[in-house]
This record gives C-alpha cells, sequence and structure tokens, in this order.
C-alpha cells in the first residue's frame, strides 16, 4: 500500500529513522481505537521500552482529561511510544515536555515554520494547535515508573473539508499540502529527535530548547482550577519545565501539569 491510501507502512518510517531513532521499533496499523490503549495493553503484557504504535487513524483517541482527540485518516499522525525510564514518578512530567521539544525540532528540520509551545503539551503554529501530547503512567512498587505511554498526534495536513466547526478556529496543520510522504518522514524524525531528546531526561538538560520555545511566558493567562478560575501574569518555565505565574494579589506559584490548566486570553 502507498501513501496516498492513507496508510504509513513501518519500513517507511523505520528507514528514516537516524541517531538513536534506530533503537525504537515501529508498528503501524491502518485504524485503531487508541494507540495509547494498545501501547499500554502491550506494556501490561511485558513488553520492553522501545515499542512504537502508529496509526493512520483512530476512532477514540483521546486528549488531557479524557477529552477526545480528533483523528482522521490520512492527514495525522497518531503515534504512542512505550517507555520505561528509571526516574520517579514525579518526575513524569519530563517525558511529555521531552517530547514538545522534540516535535518542534523536527517540525524545524522538515518545514521552515516556527512551531511554538503551549504550557505544557500543545505545539502551536501561527496561532493554531497542530499536536497535542499524553503521557499515561503505571506505578511500580516504590513509586518508579514501571511504564509510559508517550501518546503525539500531529494534524500533518488539514482533512479534506476542513476541521470540524468546534476546532475550526484553532486547529492548524504543519503542512500545506502533500508532497508524497511528509507524514512518514515527519514521524521519523520526531521519534529521531525523541530518542536523543530522551537521553537526557535524568539530567533535565533540554530544559533550556523547552523554555525557548515556550509561548506563554509574557502572556495574561487564566488558571483553571476545580475550585474556580485565577487570573495572572505568566513569568517563566524553570529547569523542570513547570510555569511560574503571578497573581493580581502579587503571590507567585509554580504551575504543575495535571493540578491546572492553562488558557491564553485572546485580548
Amino acid at each position: 500500500m502507498t501513501e496516498k491510501t492513507g496508510f504509513i507502512q513501518a519500513k517507511e518510517i523505520n528507514s528514516r529513522l537516524h541517531g538513536a531513532g534506530g533503537c525504537f521499533r515501529v508498528e503501524t496499523y491502518e485504524t485503531v481505537d487508541s494507540t495509547n490503549a494498545i501501547a499500554r495493553e502491550r506494556a501490561a503484557d511485558g513488553e520492553p521500552e522501545g515499542l512504537v504504535v502508529i496509526a493512520s487513524a483512530q476512532t477514540a483517541g483521546r486528549g488531557r482529561k479524557g477529552r477526545s482527540f480528533f483523528s482522521p485518516e490520512s492527514t495525522g499522525i497518531y503515534m504512542s511510544l512505550l517507555l520505561r525510564p528509571q526516574i520517579a514518578a514525579e518526575l513524569a512530567l519530563r517525558i511529555t515536555t521531552v517530547a514538545a521539544v522534540s516535535v518542534c525540532q523536527a517540525i524545524e528540520k522538515l518545514s521552515s515554520r516556527r512551531p511554538g509551545i503551549k504550557w505544557v503539551n500543545d505545539i502551536f503554529i501561527d496561532g493554531r494547535k497542530v499536536c497535542g501530547i499524553l503521557t499515561e503512567t503505571a506505578l511500580a512498587v516504590g513509586g518508579r515508573l514501571e511504564y509510559a505511554v508517550l501518546g503525539i498526534g500531529v494534524n500533518a495536513l488539514e482533512p479534506e473539508g476542513g476541521f470540524p466547526d468546534d476546532i475550526r478556529d484553532i486547529a492548524g496543520s504543519v503542512f500545506a499540502a502533500d508532497e508524497g510522504d511528509r507524514r512518514a518522514q515527519l514521524a521519523a524524525e520526531i521519534i529521531s529527535c525523541f530518542a536523543e531528546n530522551y537521553a537526557q531526561l535524568a539530567d533535565s538538560s533540554y530544559a533550556e530548547e523547552y523554555r525557548r520555545r515556550c509561548i506563554v511566558p509574557g502572556s495574561r493567562v487564566m488558571v483553571l482550577r476545580p475550585d474556580g478560575t485565577r487570573e495572572a501574569d505568566a513569568l517563566d518555565v524553570d529547569d523542570e519545565c513547570r510555569l511560574l505565574v503571578r497573581y493580581d494579589d502579587g503571590t507567585e506559584e509554580l504551575l504543575y501539569s495535571g493540578e491546572i490548566s492553562i488558557k491564553l486570553n485572546r485580548d
């Protein structure tokens, strides 16, 4: 089958992996319910680190907080990486932030686009979201990670007829037109960039790359909590890629993924 059918064959990606990316094992599928679900099942069965599950479409793709993730056929890259990092559970945010840096680097290598990271797990280009990242973890005895499944969903191309009405004003694509094997190229480059950055997970030396690309500092934001919202000024991103904000009463707080969500004001 060829790229034009919407199905990316594993060999098209494996042949393009370079550097540490060659240690990953890519499996591709036409349509699945969720690549994260497949990777979690394989992890529970003892699959070692390095499996990458990629589908050309998902019927039950999920984003953060259980939201559905639009996963149409033939235009996106929906991948899940099975990881078994030797880190404490509280450091799992590093996996997401390493992935965000890696997606940006891959896009920069293959296009003239300049992506930015909307803290903590979304990639934007020209004000539109082109990628979402979801990391799901399982704990082992002692509070360390047994495994992590890193899900990355990329809008490589705009779907025929455009994006659905509910995301039409926010969603975008990496490439303006299909030029043959763009999705296979981008998938391979994301995996290869991630493999290189993943090697720095323990010392978080990649954090400066994350900070440089983060588009949130300097913006007025709404911090959304279960007990309500608070406006704040986003000040900076620290070495753990936590977001430092200052509320209107002068108090400051470092925000962690999972505790809150951030919405940029549009005024």
